[in-house]
């Protein structure tokens, strides 16, 4: 039995609404994207097999919204009091502010599983593969909270390089991988990034603070637009010049010029 007749053969005995399913279970054990209670965006999700395995991971105290221009079959009662399906462009301000009602403005992971109509044309279902993913890179740049999570499916190819670049200046890391059930005729890669940033300042910029406090591990304490750097033997009452080493989402390091 060739691998791809047994993804979906599974899918069909335990109620998935899609091979892909089993795509979005491996990149959760793989880069643990949800948590307990966590509120998940499923950009292009349509028919609605990631929205089923979204709602598994983050339980009945979780919210899984769905965005596609497509109609999305509603569910049985097993999801249907936290799984919320939006009809229309990801990219329009007024479908990302329903996202931001539904969602309460506090969104832990967006997901896309888009690809584009493939015309058998490599290099330019590549560049439609890219471009829907930045699209719903932006998408997710706009709804997710600090330290939220991103994976965006994306086939390989010469951008591919530039648009991980531009994922990785807004996280903390991003990785990338195939799951088992890609077919292995298939191209496409997953893009995973972890811990979305928000801070005012990235590794290697250099600026002038003030040292508030110092920590209990003795690194003095500074606040840049209320974002807290620890600044390597800095003392308090000190205004120094510093290169930032590390960002995390809710806090940050520094070594003193």
């Amino acid at each position: 039995m060739a691998r791809k007749d047994h993804w979906y053969n599974k899918s069909k005995q335990e109620g998935y609404r899609t091979r892909a399913s089993y795509k979005l279970k491996q990149l959760d054990r793989k880069e643990g994207l949800f948590g307990p209670g966590n509120t998940v965006v499923d950009l292009g999700a349509a028919p609605g097999g990631w929205l089923q395995v979204a709602a598994e991971e983050v339980g009945s105290e979780g919210t899984v919204i769905g965005v596609d221009f497509q109609r999305i079959t509603d569910f049985d009662e097993e999801y249907d009091d936290w799984i919320e399906t939006i009809r229309g462009d990801m990219t329009e301000e007024d479908t990302k502010e329903q996202v931001r009602e539904a969602a309460g403005n506090e969104v832990d992971v967006v997901l896309s599983d888009m690809a584009p109509n493939m015309t058998g044309e490599y290099q330019l279902d590549h560049a439609r593969s890219v471009h829907l993913a930045r699209q719903a890179f932006e998408t997710a740049l706009d709804v997710l909270d600090t330290g939220g999570d991103f994976a965006v499916k994306v086939f390989e190819g010469k951008d591919l390089d530039r648009l991980r670049e531009d994922i990785e200046a807004e996280f903390q890391y991003v990785r990338t991988t195939t799951p088992e059930a890609s077919r292995d005729e298939s191209s496409e890669v997953y893009l995973v990034a972890k811990h979305r940033l928000t801070a005012p300042v990235r590794p290697g910029d250099t600026i002038e603070v003030s040292i508030e406090d110092v920590g209990s591990e003795g690194d003095g304490i500074a606040k840049v637009e209320g974002f807290t750097l620890f600044v390597d033997g800095a003392d308090e009452g000190e205004t120094v010049e510093v290169e930032v080493t590390e960002v995390k989402p809710r806090f940050g390091f520094a070594e003193p010029l």
